[in-house]
């Protein structure tokens, strides 16, 4: 029998990037779950996702997404006093201007969540399976 094991994926460039977006769409994120430690320059994500590392699977896991060195955030279209809301990620997206990175988080009805950084260092951490 084969023990499930937690993951933690870091990404260092925008093809990184690209693989931690894979594996949280359709992730459901809650507003309550969000936090900017700016003070830190780091922005929290905290996200019900399908584990789709495996073939075929349905399994649900909590995990956190962790931007670090993040100068700026910016949200669009979202009601950050309704902390209930739930909203549902499609990809993570990242432009360059100007030796500047804009990683864009866009969810489901354009609702939009942009960072800015200096550099790319995101981590995707697995906290539980849901039906552990």
């Amino acid at each position: 029998m084969t023990k499930p094991y937690l993951k933690k994926i870091i990404a260092q460039t925008p093809e990184d990037l690209k693989i931690i977006s894979a594996c949280c769409s359709e992730g459901i994120v809650k507003i309550s779950d969000i936090k900017y430690l700016k003070k830190n320059k780091i922005f929290l994500l905290s996200i019900n996702r399908l584990s789709k590392e495996l073939e075929k699977s349905n399994n649900k896991i909590d995990s956190i997404i962790r931007f670090e060195y993040i100068d700026a955030s910016q949200a669009k279209n979202i009601n950050q006093k309704n902390q209930d809301e739930e909203l549902e990620l499609l990809s993570i997206d990242i432009f360059k201007k100007n030796n500047i990175y804009e990683i864009t988080l866009l969810f489901l009805n354009n609702k939009i969540i942009t960072l800015t950084a200096e550099i790319i260092e995101v981590i995707l951490e697995d906290q539980k399976s849901i039906n552990d």
